[in-house]
């Protein structure tokens, strides 16, 4: 007998076949889901986060002396605030810039535009937006408090959709890749059933043939594996350098990192013992229904 008798029921070889092709294309596609799930759950909570935290005060009223009494009053009273962080007034170039894409340049300058204040609270006192209102209306009446997190609640709600919808692929993927390899064992045993036969004369047990197909398969399975996820942390890396070339703080937060590295370190043996298991499960389940 031969040092491995599967060597006559599997092809020779690392790569050799079909499945450990399709192993490493699942294992690519598994890859980039647990990527961008772990992405945008980093964006997702870092966004939140900072949402809670900011806010505009605008000072709306068209009594431009008024406007701006009010205005100053109020940055004092923020800055003394022991919930606020930091305060700080927008100046007529920054409300320019911020307008300029649908108003045009200068748009500040020509209409009546409220005065502005960038609030942005500890993180103790992220919910405190009550009480940062009724400080402010004793020294600014027409202040009005604009909260990014209510602003900008679609947005999380998307990226909070997207979220899922990573972690269902990735499900999704990984359960395609065991009932693959469930197949290919199948289909493996099915073509060589007077293989295994000669195996069980010879005094091998369904538990010894069992494993000896879970060793090859992980083997196989462990290769492609490897190959999708260097080709997942490729794309992977390629990706991080655009998005750290883009001057976005949202952008900056979905950039992988070491939950993400470690992530597709582990992706390969799981990989193998999904497959073996997979191999074991299908081998132990089909030759109990020999006669």
């Amino acid at each position: 007998m031969s040092r491995d008798p599967l060597s006559r029921l599997l092809p020779e070889g690392w790569l050799a076949g079909p499945m450990p092709w399709v192993i490493a294309a699942m294992a690519f596609l598994a890859g980039l889901s647990l990527a961008s799930g772990f992405a945008l759950n980093t964006a997702a909570r870092g966004l939140g986060e900072d949402l809670a935290r900011r806010a505009t005060v605008q000072i709306v009223t068209a009594d431009a002396p008024a406007r701006d009494r009010q205005a100053a009053a109020a940055l004092v009273r923020l800055k003394t605030m022991p919930s606020v962080a930091a305060a700080r007034a927008l100046g007529s170039d920054e409300l320019d810039t911020l307008l300029a894409p649908w108003l045009g340049p200068g748009a500040s300058r020509e209409l009546p535009m409220p005065a502005m204040i960038d609030v942005t609270l500890r993180a103790d006192a992220a919910a405190d937006m009550d009480a940062l209102a009724r400080a402010l209306a004793a020294v600014a009446p027409d202040a009005r408090i604009d909260r990014h997190d209510a602003a900008l609640a679609p947005l999380a709600g998307l990226v909070k959709a997207l979220r899922l919808v990573a972690g269902v692929l990735a499900a999704i993927v990984v359960a395609t890749m065991g009932g693959v390899i469930g197949l290919a064992t199948r289909s493996a045993l099915d073509s060589h059933r007077e293989t295994v036969a000669i195996l069980h004369l010879l005094g091998a047990t369904d538990a010894q043939v069992a494993r000896l197909f879970a060793r090859r398969l992980a083997i196989d399975a462990a290769v492609g594996a490897a190959v999708g996820v260097v080709a997942a942390a490729t794309v992977l890396l390629l990706l991080g350098r655009a998005l750290a070339a883009l001057d976005s703080g949202l952008a900056a937060m979905a950039a992988p990192g070491w939950p993400v590295r470690i992530a597709l370190i582990m992706l390969a043996p799981a990989v193998a013992l999904l497959a073996a298991a997979a191999a074991r499960t299908t081998v132990v389940r089909a030759l109990r229904r020999v006669p």
